[in-house]
């Protein structure tokens, strides 16, 4: 008996192709970068600095960004007390506990989760304070026998030519990224949200740490008030063409104690349906230069602070439809930047007016 062929079609073939390229998934995931650079799967261990924000202790506003929680969006991080303005004092051994603490939590019901970790400073802006006081952060997190590498989340606006030497300091020792919260490219999204800083500066920012050869990773929420599905597709066409290492594609989640949950409950903002979300989040993923690698897909909202979207609790559901609607409609990263595969040019339609933010 005579097997049939199945015939493959060209973007079947092209699906099938970009899922070998990247260890099985249709995007180049963070899991298939750490794999490359350090042979094994590395998890983030996730550290509280002590820091503030400028969007919160009154330089250029206090309630900070209208969608950030109280705990600086650092809910899952070994949690200390925040540092009051201009009281930073080094506190010997503080970050070696948190990492072994965090250590300890990822091994609690894994089987293994490796011997080498990522230091993530996650709370707040963790480039907001005096240099020396960052210096005897990093380098007690880089000294730390199992950090494989230093990630700081922090703002385009929190920067000097001093913390740009340090971080270009600590990058001789082991690998750095710098993570920051764009969220999106248009300062008319960014003046409702009160981001508090224009386009330009994340520009510059961005520009500078690529100078001295420094990682730099992008959060992009989609479906912040005010934004369509196109608007969110020339956020990702613009961060094409900066020259970015990764990006952080997540939900809007609404958040108890938020700005944004205010307007929720007056029924002022709706939050996307799971649908909707899929779909927009496809679309960029198509349109997302395949050397960007991806490092999240979505998020986790604290579940205590979650106020909606309800479905967004269940990740893994999440996840599974969006790796079957990419396998069933043969979406891979980058598929429909163009033909060649090469980065699309993107003349960013404007760098809106800037204004007070």
């Amino acid at each position: 008996m005579t097997r049939r062929r199945h015939s493959r079609t060209p973007e079947t073939a092209a699906y099938d192709q970009a899922c070998r390229r990247w260890n099985g998934k249709p995007y180049y995931s963070l899991d298939c970068y750490l794999k490359q650079q350090f042979g094994e799967k590395i998890y983030k261990v996730a550290i509280d600095g002590g820091m503030t924000c400028p969007n919160r202790d009154g330089t250029k506003g206090i309630s900070g960004c209208s969608f950030c929680s109280a705990g600086g969006s650092g809910e899952f991080a070994v949690t200390r007390k925040a540092s009051s303005s201009g009281s930073f004092s080094p506190d010997p051994g503080i970050v070696t506990r948190q990492i072994d603490e965090g250590i300890k939590r990822l091994r609690s019901g894994r089987k293994y989760c490796g011997e080498r970790y990522i230091a993530y400073f996650q709370s707040y802006s963790n480039t907001y304070a005096p240099v020396s006081y960052l210096r005897s952060l990093y380098q007690e997190a880089l000294t730390h026998p199992q950090t494989a590498a230093l990630s700081i989340a922090t703002r385009p606006d929190c920067f000097s030519p001093e913390i740009y030497e340090l971080l270009s300091e600590c990058q001789q020792q082991k690998p750095v990224w710098v993570e920051l919260g764009l969220q999106t490219m248009h300062d008319s999204t960014a003046c409702i949200i009160h981001r508090g800083y224009p386009l330009s500066c994340f520009d510059a920012t961005v520009r500078e740490l690529r100078r001295r050869g420094i990682p730099v990773i992008v959060h992009v929420i989609l479906g912040l008030p005010g934004e369509d599905h196109h608007q969110m597709l020339q956020t990702i066409r613009y961060l094409n063409e900066t020259g970015i290492s990764g990006i952080k594609l997540q939900l809007l989640h609404i958040l108890k104690g938020t700005a944004l949950a205010e307007d929720f409950e007056k029924g002022t903002i709706t939050p996307l349906t799971k649908d909707e979300y899929i779909a927009i989040l496809l679309d960029c993923i198509a349109h997302l230069s395949p050397d960007i690698v991806i490092h999240r897909i979505t998020g986790d909202g604290p579940k205590d602070l979650l106020l909606a979207p309800a479905w967004s609790m269940k990740k893994r559901e999440i996840l599974n439809t969006i790796m079957h609607q990419m396998k069933v409609q043969h979406l891979y990263q980058g598929c429909q930047i163009n033909e060649t595969g090469q980065r699309q040019h993107f003349s960013c339609p404007v760098h809106e007016k800037e204004a007070p933010l």
